[in-house]
Order: structure tokens, then C-alpha cells, then sequence
């Protein structure tokens, strides 16, 4: 028992892809219905439960980014969101160069619906009813978008209003959300993913799927090199150093999120290493803690490339046009990602389904993918904190200090102290 403990989440995804695989052709038809309809149920609590997964996150998220922190912590913001964004832009084009003549037309149209493997669960959880008497309805409370923008009016109106009881209200609703997720969410990933593969492999087009997938890994993995080095250029140029020995200076930070998966238990590295780029502390122990909660580049990196994929194997959309709002609400998104493995994919899935009409597979497939490189994107993510704080380092001339504090807003505390901790994510 303290083995299997032992086994950490990507250990337990891989195993499910594997015995999905070996055992989906041999399945009995009866067995297989009982993982599906598992899957269904697993499928209807995601779509109940991720908006308000996207309004327990953003809202205080947006709340903490307010005026209380005063022009640098928004500043910093900025360039956080823009280097995210800047790494979803690279991802889309360079996928789209790269995967639309291998696999545009994959025959996979038909996954996420009746794709010939001879299992029908014998219960179905749906949004809205239907005329099967096998389903059970379970409609959100509130739609996708609309859970977004409602997070938007509360997180701005705790900012301009600096209302304490509703900014508590958020931080414990968020605290709820992420036990959903940590507890329910990520421990039940493995046996949902196993039905997954099992349906696909039983249908045929599992070594599809995973031929096609393990090139988008190595494309993801390079990009995001790529991503650090456009990052260090940037911030060497500002500074007057060599961008490569930047990066370099950041190894620590890289090779320790490489073990963690964690942008938070990774914090301390990461502040040692970027100090060793000319960084001030003030700069420092200010941008680094921060960015790990709202720079998250690398896991942009990996979500656009899986997505694009998925929608090219299944004959999606991927004209620039219909992908370009998904990728400027997923760079939101990647700022309230929750800090636990998969916290980014799953904050990320409404976006998914509402926005790029993926499925319940597609969103499976999606959660494998991710995990499965869930380390690289957080090594990423705390790489290119170092590159943001060279640059805000430059633009306060190392002296942040009090600048942080606004003088002239009113603090949000509590007398016991100040109303919530700061709110550090991982990956």
C-alpha cells in the first residue's frame, strides 16, 4: 500500500494510457460499459463543476491584482501576461506549420462519439435532457463565459471597493475549489483516462492517438526552449548581459521544478538564481513569488500544441481567427491555475469545451497530455520568472522598496491581520 502511494500522479496516468491500450481489444462489452459509464458521470461533474472551478480562481485572483499593491505589481502583471501570451502565439503558428499535413484528416472525426468500439455505458450524465431514459441531468449553475465575466465584476469590484467580507468570501470559495480539485479531480484522472484509451484502442485509434501525441511532445519540449531563450534575449538586451549566460544562471531553478513540478516549492531556487543575474533582493523577492503564481508560459506552451492537435485530428477549426480568443482567455486563465498536477489543464477545460467544442475524449486526452509534461512546463514557467524579474529589475533601477505598497489604498486586513496569504501556484 505505501508503494502504491508512492506512485506519483504521472506514474499512475502512464499506466492507465498502457493497460488502456492492452486491454481495450479484449475487453467484454459488459465490463467495458461500467468504465464508461464512469466516465460519463467523471465527464457531467467536470462540466457542473468548472465554472465555478473559473469563478472560484479568477475572482480572487483578479482581487489580489487590485490597487493595494500598488503601479509595479500591475506592471509586472503586464509583462506576464504578455510573455504568456507571446508563447501560445508561437505554440499555435509553429503547430500549425508543423502538424496540418501530418495530421489534418487523422479519420479521427468521430472521437468523443460512437467510434466503433462496442461499448455503450448504462448511464449518462448530461447538461441538458434528453429523450434517454438512462440519463441524469446535471446542468451548471452558470454558463462558461458567463461564470468568467461574473469573476471579472466581483475580482474589480473588491479591488475599486476594497470590500473585506466579500474578498474573504472568495479566498475561502477558492480554497474549496482547489480541495475539489486536488481531492476529487486529480485522483479520480487515472481511471477516467484508462476508459479513455481502453474505448479508443477497442475502436482502433489508439496507436493513432499515441503516434501522433508523442510527436506534439517533442515540438512542446523544444518551444519552450525556444520560449526561454526570446524571454532571456529580451531581458539580457534591457540589462546589457549575455542572454545566455542568464539563462545559465537559472539552471538551478530549471533542473529543482524539474522534480517539484511545483513553481512554489521551487520559490527558494528560483530567488537564489535570479539574484545571481544582478537582481536586487528588493526586485527579486518581489517578482519571483509573484510570477509563480501568474507566469505560466511553458504550460501555454503545451495546451495550445495539444489543443491544435486534437483539433486537427478530429477536423476542428484552427484558422486564426476562431483560435485567437481561446488563447487570449487561457492566458486569464493561466493566472488562477490552481497550484496542484493538472491545476492549469483543469482550470483551462471549460475553456476547452465552451470555446474549441472539445468533448469529453478531447478534454481526456488533453489531461494525459498535460500531466505527462507537466515537469517541462513548470521548469519553463520558473525559468522565465528569472527573465521578468532582469526586466522589472531594470525598470525600478533595483530599488522597488515601499513602491510595491500603494500609500493611498487602504490595505485589506483584518484584526487579527492581514485577510488572506498570498496565493502561490504551481504548474
Amino acid at each position: 500500500m505505501k508503494l502504491l502511494k508512492s506512485i506519483p500522479l504521472l506514474g499512475w496516468i502512464l499506466i492507465a494510457i498502457v493497460l488502456g491500450i492492452l486491454t481495450g481489444p479484449v475487453m467484454p462489452a459488459w465490463l467495458g460499459g461500467v468504465f464508461l459509464t464512469y466516465n460519463s458521470i467523471f465527464s457531467g461533474f467536470l462540466g457542473f463543476i468548472v465554472p465555478l472551478i473559473i469563478l472560484g480562481l479568477v475572482a480572487p485572483a483578479i482581487a489580489e491584482l487590485g490597487k493595494g499593491a500598488g503601479k509595479w505589481l500591475g506592471i509586472t502583471a503586464l509583462i506576464a501576461y504578455g510573455s504568456t501570451l507571446f508563447a501560445g502565439f508561437l505554440a499555435y503558428f509553429v503547430s500549425r506549420w508543423l502538424f496540418t499535413a501530418t495530421m489534418s484528416g487523422g479519420g479521427l472525426e468521430a472521437l468523443g462519439e460512437d467510434g466503433g468500439s462496442g461499448f455503450e455505458p448504462y448511464l449518462t450524465v448530461v447538461a441538458a435532457a434528453g429523450d434517454s431514459a438512462t440519463e441524469i441531468v446535471l446542468e451548471p449553475i452558470i454558463g462558461v463565459m458567463s461564470a468568467l465575466v461574473l469573476a471579472f465584476v466581483i475580482g474589480i469590484g473588491i479591488t475599486a471597493f476594497h470590500s473585506k467580507v466579500i474578498f474573504r468570501g472568495t479566498v475561502e470559495f477558492r480554497t474549496i475549489i482547489e480541495s475539489v480539485i486536488r481531492r476529487i479531480i486529480v485522483p479520480a484522472l487515472p481511471l477516467f483516462i484508462y476508459g479513455i484509451f481502453m474505448d479508443l484502442s477497442a475502436s482502433g485509434a489508439a496507436v493513432t492517438v499515441v503516434t501522433k501525441f508523442l510527436l506534439v511532445a517533442l515540438v512542446s519540449f523544444a518551444l519552450t526552449f525556444v520560449v526561454l531563450l526570446v524571454q532571456f534575449t529580451v531581458a539580457g538586451s534591457m540589462n546589457g548581459q549575455n542572454p545566455l549566460k542568464a539563462l545559465w544562471n537559472m539552471r538551478d531553478a530549471y533542473f529543482t521544478a524539474l522534480g517539484t513540478s511545483s513553481s512554489a516549492a521551487t520559490i527558494p531556487v528560483t530567488l537564489a538564481s535570479t539574484k545571481k543575474n544582478g537582481v536586487s533582493d528588493a526586485v527579486a523577492g518581489f517578482v519571483v513569488p509573484l510570477c509563480a503564481t501568474i507566469h505560466l508560459s511553458g504550460s501555454m506552451v503545451k495546451i495550445t500544441c495539444f489543443s491544435i492537435a486534437v483539433l486537427l485530428l478530429t477536423g476542428g477549426d484552427v484558422s486564426f481567427g476562431a483560435y485567437l480568443p481561446f488563447i487570449l482567455m487561457l492566458g486569464v486563465m493561466m493566472i488562477a491555475a490552481p497550484g496542484v498536477p493538472g491545476g492549469a489543464i483543469a482550470a483551462a477545460a471549460g475553456l476547452l469545451a465552451q470555446m474549441l467544442g472539445f468533448g469529453e475524449v478531447e478534454v481526456g486526452l488533453m489531461f494525459a497530455a498535460y500531466i505527462a509534461l507537466d515537469s517541462f512546463g513548470t521548469a519553463t514557467n520558473v525559468t522565465g520568472d528569472g527573465a521578468i524579474a532582469m526586466i522589472m529589475n531594470k525598470l525600478t533601477r533595483g530599488r522597488l522598496g515601499t513602491q510595491v505598497q500603494d500609500p493611498a489604498d487602504e490595505k485589506l486586513e483584518t484584526a487579527e491581520g492581514t485577510l488572506a496569504e498570498p496565493h502561490t501556484l504551481g504548474s
